[in-house]
Parts: C-alpha cells; structure tokens; sequence
C-alpha cells in the first residue's frame, strides 16, 4: 500500500493565493478592456483638449503674442547696467582713469610718468540709457504689423480646430456607418441560412433539384465574407477614431449614439456663400497677413526718414573694487542720423514688400474663389444626399414586400432560387443604399459647415 502525500499548510496557502491573484488580475484585465461610452460631443471635447494640430495652432498664437510685446518693448527706452574692473599701465588710460576717480595731481604731469606710468586700477560702475524718440513711426508700424500677424494666428487656431472637430465628426459616423454595416451582415447571413433551410427542406421534399441548395450555400458563403469584412471594418473605423481623439489609452471607446436620421437645417447656397466669405478662418487669416504686409511696406518707407535717439550715461569710478573715494561723471545728448547712401538696400526692400503685397492680395483672391466653389460643391452634396435618403427610405419598403412575395412563390413553386435570392439581394442592397445615404448627408452637412466656417461644437451635427 503506497503512502498518501500530506498537502502542507504552507502549499495549501500558497496555491489558494495563486488562484486569488490570477483571477483578480483577469478581472481587472477585462475590466480594462471594456470599452467606454462615447458621444459624439465628448469625443468633440477630448479632441479639443488632446489633438496635437490644436496645440501647435495654440503655440502660434502664444508666440505671436510675444511678438507684439517684443515690437511695443521698442517705444520705451533701454536702461543698461554694467560693472567692470580694469587694471593697466596704458598711458592714455591711466591718464584718463585718474582724471574720473578725480585724483588726478601736479605730480602726474611728470614726463615719466606719462610716458611710463605705473599700472593702475579702476572699478567702474555705469547706468546707460537710450531712447528712440522718433523713427519715422517704424516702431510704431512694427507694433501694428505685430497685432495683425497675431490676427492671423488666431483665425489659423480656429480654422484647426474646425478641421479637427470635421475629423472626429468623420470617424465618429464613420464607426456609426461601420456598426450598422455589420448588423445588416448579420441580418442578411440569417436570411441566406434560412433561405438554405427552405431549400434542403424543399430538396428532401423532391420539390426542387440539388443546384438550388448549391445557390443557396454559395450566398451563404458571401455573406459570410461580407460579414467578416464588416467586422474588420468596424475595427479600423474604431482605430480611426481613436486616431481623431489623439487618446493614449489602453482601453476602446465605444460610441453610445446610433446611426438615425437627423433633420438639419439647410441655407440657401447664396447664405452659405456669403456666410463662407465673411466667417471663414482661414480667409479671415489671408486678410489679416495682408493687412501685415501693407505694414511691411509703410515700416520699408519709414526706413528712408530722419531717426532722432537720445542717449544718457552717468559712471562712478573708484580706485579699489571696494573702497572710497573716486568720482563720478554724466553725459547725456540728442542724436538725428539720416542715411544719405546706403547702396540701393533701402529701395530693394521697399520693391521686395511690394511684390510681397501684391502676391498676398492675388492668394486673398484665390483663396475666395476656391471657397465659394467648395461651399458650391458641398451644398450639393448635401442635397444630393438628403434627396437619397428619401428614396432609399421609401426603397427599403418595396424591397422587404418583393422579398416576401418572392419567398411566397419559392414555397408555392411559382419561381426559382434564383429569382428569391434576387430578391434577398435587393433587400440588403436597399438598406445598405439607405443607411450610406444617411451617413453621407450628415458627413456632407458638416463638411457645408466646415467649407461655410461655421462649424463647432454647438453644431447640429455635432450635439443630439
């Protein structure tokens, strides 16, 4: 009789440990896993907060902004500071640096001590200032060219952000699109089971002959395969969204809204027009750079003017680094320069910012003009799509009473296999053209707002 293991205490306790990790970390691994809800605004909003592209927009306008304050930095004056020890037997310096500590003697006069002087040492202290009193209004155009550059990011910041809320508008129907393709898969792979049902019943029946139950297999086999191309699309359409977002997570979001119909307001293609010229970002950007471009020409002009500075200097001079005595010195004056010669440079920058204005005021025109023929192709989309959704809407229903009627005659013997998965191939195209027509009427009425300017996160399309 072989002898029995006693299981230890000690190996009782550690597998029951084992058992309790393993399945704590599983469910924690599925909880991580479970993906979260997600409504069209909330991706909206998270995109807003995350996308990389709005944060690079946003660090435009920063940059801009200290800009402005660099080009105002110019109308005050510049008070310098400086400290500086100096230690030599120069004769022009030691002669100089006595008379500012004023200690100069009779005795320094001496030949030798002119010519050969003793080093010397000086610690001398400066507050230096500078003022540009007058530029020819150069400063003041620099400050203005500034604003409007700073303008032009601005409008750049909200155009991002709109093309940025279009995308995650995109990839969110785009999962919305991709779920209902697959439930229509789904649905059409049970009609083709059933249809093949029908005909092996039929086949055992003596009613029909072996080809229609071959039929019957082989369209169940496509939708087989289509059902496994929608499932792979719903996966990159996920991917995709979570692309738009730009979140860094482990975990999927599910979106919580499904695909519907949607009545959205609609504009007359003049209003979207009119309302693209006056709101769109981007244009309002192109003017903004040409507003800063005619500053650019008026700032090269200034340049031939008359620039008056004033200047001051007070200085304290010491013989040691710390100790008394020395003396203290100012000066202070008023400069006017004018450039009489300066090589043509002056006369080529003002050409080269013209040229540059009128470039500008040419882009300002293109720009328009592909604006308005973007606005014109939206629009009809988006009523080509809405006209769709109407007749694939009301498709669905012929092609559900055909299918029945179809199924109908197969059991009565009236009509072929071929003639019932015609009619099952009718149906399902008949919702698939609809619930596409429905996707592309709201992605057509974002892109209409996106090409109008007047896309947000108040948008129609966007809240429920």
């Amino acid at each position: 009789m072989k002898p029995q293991r006693i299981l230890t205490p000690w190996f009782v306790i550690s597998a029951a440990l084992m058992l309790v990790v393993s399945y704590t970390a599983g469910l924690f691994a599925q909880q991580r896993r479970e993906p979260s809800a997600l409504t069209l605004s909330q991706a909206v909003k998270i995109a807003l907060e995350q996308n990389p592209q709005r944060k690079a927009a946003l660090a435009n306008t920063k940059a801009a902004s200290a800009d402005v304050d660099e080009a105002r930095s110019f109308l005050l004056p510049r008070i310098t500071f400086s400290a500086t020890a100096t230690r030599g037997n120069d004769p022009v310096y030691v002669f100089g640096t006595k008379l500012r500590q004023q200690g100069f003697l009779t005795a320094d006069f001496a030949l030798n001590k002119l010519n050969t002087p003793t080093p010397f040492s000086n610690f001398a202290t400066r507050f230096g200032g500078t003022w540009s009193l007058f530029d020819s209004f150069a400063s003041w155009r620099t400050v203005n060219r500034a604003e409007r550059v700073k303008e032009a990011s601005t409008h750049q910041l909200a155009r991002a952000e709109q093309e940025i809320i279009f995308h995650v508008v995109d990839s969110y129907y785009g999962v919305l699109l991709a779920n209902k393709q697959r439930e229509l898969c789904e649905q059409a792979l049970k009609t083709a089971r059933a249809i093949l049902d029908r005909s092996k019943d039929r086949l055992e029946s003596g009613v029909v002959v072996e080809s229609d139950t071959l039929s019957a297999r082989v369209r169940l086999a496509a939708r087989k395969q289509e059902l496994i191309r929608a499932q792979n699309n719903l996966m990159l359409a996920h991917a995709q969204l979570i692309t738009a977002i730009d979140v860094q997570s482990e975990s999927d979001f599910e979106p919580v809204e499904a695909l519907a119909e949607k009545v959205l307001p609609l504009t007359s293609l003049e209003q979207a027009e009119k309302s693209a010229v006056e709101m769109r970002p981007d244009l309002k950007e192109i003017r903004s750079q040409e507003t800063a471009q005619q500053e650019s020409v008026l700032m090269a002009k200034s340049s031939f003017g008359p620039r008056v500075n004033a200047f001051a200097d007070w200085e304290v001079d010491n013989p040691p680094f710390a100790g008394g005595g020395g003396g203290n010195n100012w000066l202070a004056g008023i400069e006017i320069q004018f450039d009489l010669f300066e090589g043509g440079a002056k006369k080529a920058q003002l050409s080269h910012e013209r040229a540059m204005q009128e470039k500008v005021s040419l882009v300002r025109r293109m720009a328009t003009d592909a604006v308005r023929l973007g606005v014109q192709r939206a629009y009809y989309d988006v009523d080509a799509a809405r006209q769709q959704v109407e007749v694939a809407h009301a498709a669905i229903g012929d092609a559900q009473e055909s299918l029945r009627i179809n199924q109908n005659r197969y059991e009565s013997g009236l009509s072929t296999i071929s003639d019932l998965l015609a009619g099952e191939e009718a149906a399902g195209r008949s919702q698939t053209d609809y619930w596409e027509a429905v996707y592309r009427y709201h992605i057509g009425y974002a892109k209409l707002q996106l090409a109008r300017g007047t896309l947000n996160s108040q948008s129609p399309v966007v809240t429920p």
